[in-house]
């Protein structure tokens, strides 16, 4: 990391599938401006990044007097921080290979640098978050689907191409669900995302009909993970038992993950993460009753400290922290 003072700042730049959230944070990790807009409506890469400029520019004029913006971190689907990329990201309308950070250089004439959001999400929690001052831990993002960063000695794990870390589709229930995307059987995500969550508790629905739940006043298309947690925090048995089983599958997945790379702690972070205990108690109890007993009781389970409403930005602009300008890749 190159030595910064203290008025360094840093753009993050959140890119999703729907919308785009962007912002300028300093060091500690302070905000201070954001805001966002509609990814899905710019045909190209480069009109993107444009609208983007428009969009940051009055943010960069108003930064106060002595600081300035040292780069650009971005957080994306599919991103390679290796080759500067976003490649066959299956939620974006421009397909195949994008040299976004080359675009994006280009216009802001600043350095940046672009990673996988869910290992931005690790590092932010590495900068900004509980595992300051942390060697050894690891991210699992649960929302829509379920993301990972590794932290291993205090450096992410990449892998020789730079998409390592794909805990979310590793098999856990073999011959089990089939993904609604990769077509994949049995994947972590088909059963702890929030996506995994409303299944569940429609299958649990289908199969104990003589069951009364408050889940059956709704239908089954308008299911989802809050639902689900509304109805179990009232009381209802069938809903508790979907995030007992969550937490069973999940458990076992992080039994698995620690027994890999012996971490300091597993912090859970994203929408699912709003179950609370409903679904850090199962959780805790599978994964502890699934290690070997050298690596029991040793692992912290805790969710994340970053708010989630601005840990997309966040953890982007903490890339430009851990950035090497002279090859605009995360060190």
């Amino acid at each position: 990391m190159t030595n910064d003072f203290p008025g360094s700042l840093a753009i993050g730049i959140d890119v999703g599938g729907t919308n785009t959230k962007y912002g300028i944070v300093n060091q500690k990790g302070d905000i201070l401006s954001q805001s966002e807009m509609k990814t899905e409506t710019f045909a190209t890469p480069e009109l993107f990044v444009d609208g983007l400029y428009e969009m940051l520019k009055p943010m960069m004029d108003s930064v106060p007097t002595g600081s300035h913006i040292k780069g650009i971190g971005i957080g994306a689907p599919n991103g390679n921080p290796f080759r500067g990329t976003i490649e066959y990201a299956p939620n974006l309308r421009w397909k195949g290979v994008i040299r976004l950070c080359e675009i994006v250089t280009k216009k802001f004439n600043l350095p940046s640098v672009i990673n996988n959001d869910a290992k931005a999400a690790a590092i932010g929690e590495m900068t900004y978050g509980a595992a300051r001052g942390m060697k050894d831990f690891i991210m699992i993002t649960l929302g829509t689907g379920v993301g990972s960063g590794i932290v291993i000695n205090g450096n992410v794990v990449y892998g020789h191409d730079g998409f390592a870390g794909e805990l979310g589709h590793s098999t856990i229930r073999p011959g089990g669900r089939t993904h609604w995307g990769t077509g994949m059987h049995g994947s972590l995500e088909c059963y702890a995302s929030a996506t995994g969550i409303a299944i569940t508790a429609n299958e649990m629905l289908d199969e104990n009909p003589a069951v009364d739940s408050l889940m059956r006043q709704y239908k089954r298309e308008e299911i989802n993970s809050r639902i689900v947690t509304e109805c179990a925090r009232k009381g209802d048995k069938l809903a508790n038992e979907v995030y007992k089983f969550t937490g069973e599958i999940l458990g076992q997945a992080l039994a698995n993950f620690v027994m890999f790379s012996s971490p300091e702690a597993i912090f859970l972070f994203g929408g699912v993460t709003k179950a609370g205990n409903l679904i850090m108690d199962p959780t805790k109890e599978s994964m502890e009753k699934n290690l070997l007993p050298i690596f029991q009781n040793k692992v912290k389970l805790i969710f994340s400290e970053l708010k989630e409403a601005d840990a997309a930005i966040l953890g982007a602009s903490a890339l430009v922290w851990k950035l090497d300008e002279k090859s605009n890749s995360v060190v």
